[in-house]
């Protein structure tokens, strides 16, 4: 078989890499050239996986993206395919050199843009003024009220009575697992008040009650106060008023039968009045974008993340917010992040977050290098460092100007870490309680995401994925491995995202995704 252009079946991300991406299934016996010499693999490579383009001795380091992804466990030849049967990821030494890479800010935009959407009014904060989408919520305090909650919006849905109100997105349940069995005050009670309190308080949310049972840890009427929460209510033009939110406990209203005719009837009351709220012309400094990525593979850090990247500059540029999260999914890559804060407090603040992950998973008898998993792998990915940075490329290339705990407001104007777990619907949770108002959500195994009240983009890293899955993929990413420029699939997300701000429905939303993906984190034990 005479040799061809590597770049014909793989791509080489950086100089110093030691090994290449196939782009698409290379066949066994395939002779490619690169760098003056020929690299013959006797082995068939799938997409997603990697050869080695020079030998790499036992113990050697294995480049991708300039950066270690891990260590050789044996001697690797040249063409090798390069894996789990060979590579191990080992601790090694990472300078966090607080600031020495920070980028300088982004030139102003060429032409400021604008979406449509829900302005609140002056009675909210900038972070929770600003919504893309307009939903009544109804949130249970507790696992115990989760049936009634649902048994409210489920009423409202078949009753017709949403049609008469067209502006109105639909009557949500935010329904849990816990609210119970926590250390009153303790951690995993005072972060179940802020989730929750953040999805109360979204900018998506027009309107919410509040459902308990009336004697768990996380009592409703506490949480008002906690919280601070308030119900802003908008009508008769610029005129804003407020009152309390409405609060009904299973116990007190006399069982689920009452409690849940007392819930149809706050939200029907509620219905005319969040109806009138009308998208208004909106700039592009108020998009607070959550990004996250899950069943990743070989590509992911190749083709979506990149691009995704792209956008999340567009956006800071504009003026607005880029969120990562996935802390365990940024083990390994944190040097590359630290290098890009504003100040070394910034950096310092995601290096104590790392070290908590390595004591957290630890007292569990878990390592935060125990990743990826099963389908990661099947689908390219060795190591948790190989992982990590091609997820935080979804970051771009701007300065991170803050890291958050779970679930806490996001108040900054640019690139922003939050500090969730890796697993898509805890981290989704958080960031969205966080004051995400649009997210975009990348996948090269097919993951089928959606996290209402926040619309959410799909992004595929490969066509044949894209294809595949079409009525739940939004945008394809793999078009990059054929030639276009990240760049342009870039800024296709950040349009994508604009449009989606302004009302168009994601893939996930046309299939009604979104109501059971509500997953707080619970940190500590269950009492």
């Amino acid at each position: 078989m005479a040799a061809v252009p590597l770049t014909k079946y793989a791509v080489h991300l950086r100089p110093a890499d030691n090994i290449a991406v196939a782009a698409r299934g290379i066949p066994a016996g395939t002779a490619l050239t690169f760098d003056g010499g020929t690299v013959s693999l006797p082995a068939g490579i799938e997409m997603g996986h990697k050869f080695a383009v020079r030998p790499i001795k036992e113990g050697d380091a294995v480049y991708k993206f300039g950066q270690v992804i891990g260590f050789a466990g044996k001697p690797i030849a040249l063409g090798e395919h390069v894996h789990v049967h060979n590579v191990k990821a080992e601790a090694f030494a990472r300078d966090y050199a607080f600031g020495a890479d920070r980028p300088a800010p982004l030139p102003p935009p060429a032409e400021h843009l604008s979406f449509m959407g829900y302005d609140r009014g002056p009675g909210k904060p900038d972070h929770l003024r600003y919504g893309t989408r307009n939903y009544i919520a109804v949130i249970s305090t507790v696992n115990c009220s989760a049936s009634t909650s649902k048994y409210i919006t489920k009423r409202i849905e078949a009753s017709g009575v949403l049609k008469d109100f067209p502006n109105v997105d639909g009557v949500i349940p935010i329904v849990h697992k816990m609210g119970c069995g926590h250390q009153y005050e303790g951690p995993d009670h005072k972060q179940l008040e802020r989730t929750l309190a953040g999805f109360a308080n979204h900018p998506n949310v027009a309107a919410y009650i509040l459902i308990g049972l009336g004697c768990e840890i996380v009592q409703a009427r506490e949480l008002v106060e906690h919280q601070h929460l308030e119900l802003v209510q908008l009508g008769g033009g610029a005129k804003v008023t407020k009152k309390p939110p409405t609060v009904l406990t299973i116990q007190e209203t006399g069982g689920i039968g009452k409690t849940t005719d007392a819930g149809v009837k706050a939200v029907v009351d509620m219905l005319p009045w969040v109806n009138d709220v009308k998208r208004v012309q909106l700039p592009a400094k108020h998009i607070l974008l959550g990004t996250n990525c899950g069943g990743s593979d070989g590509n992911s850090g190749v083709t979506a993340n990149p691009a995704l990247g792209v956008a999340s500059d567009l956006v800071v540029q504009h003026g607005g917010t880029s969120i990562l999260a996935e802390t365990p999914e940024i083990y390994g890559a944190e040097h590359v992040l630290t290098r890009r804060a504003v100040s070394e407090e910034v950096g310092q603040k995601l290096v104590e977050r790392i070290k908590w992950w390595e004591w957290y998973t630890s007292t569990f008898g878990a390592e935060i290098n125990n990743n990826p998993s099963p389908g990661n792998k099947k689908g390219g990915l060795t190591t948790i460092y190989e992982k990590s940075l091609g997820a935080i490329a979804k970051a771009g290339s701007t300065a991170m100007v803050d890291v958050v705990r779970y679930a806490e407001p996001v108040t900054a104007k640019g690139f922003v870490v939050m500090d969730t777990p890796g697993y898509d619907p805890v981290s989704m949770t958080g960031v969205v309680a966080g004051g995400a108002n649009v997210c975009v959500f990348t996948t090269g195994r097919g993951s089928v995401y959606g996290c209402k009240p926040a619309p959410c983009l799909k992004v595929a890293t490969n066509t044949p994925l894209y294809e595949r899955m079409e009525s739940d993929m939004d945008i394809n990413a793999g078009v990059i491995l054929d030639g276009t420029p990240v760049e342009v699939v870039g800024r296709q997300i950040f349009d994508a995202i604009l449009a989606t701000a302004s009302g168009k429905q994601t893939k996930s939303e046309i299939h009604g995704v979104g109501e059971e993906e509500f997953a707080p984190w619970q940190i500590g034990p269950t009492l």
